[in-house]
């Protein structure tokens, strides 16, 4: 079984540029503000690629994968 993977989210420094949320919408939704969250911190099994990539997308470096 895979190591779990957990999003942790630095809304302060988001500025709603969505790259996140265009390379994993199943992971990274946007709010009515355009800033980023998650239905859940617990990245799903099979989209840890994604969410990693998403991540290092941010140009603010709001997001970070990490291990749960």
């Amino acid at each position: 079984m895979s190591q779990k993977l957990k999003i942790v989210i630095d809304k302060a420094a988001c500025c709603g540029y969505g790259v996140c949320a265009e390379i994993c919408p199943d992971v990274y939704k946007l709010d009515a503000n355009g800033i980023v969250y998650v239905d859940d911190a617990i990245v799903p099994e099979g989209m840890e690629d994604l969410a990693r990539e998403g991540a290092e997308a941010c140009p603010q470096a709001a997001l970070a994968v990490v291990d749960a």
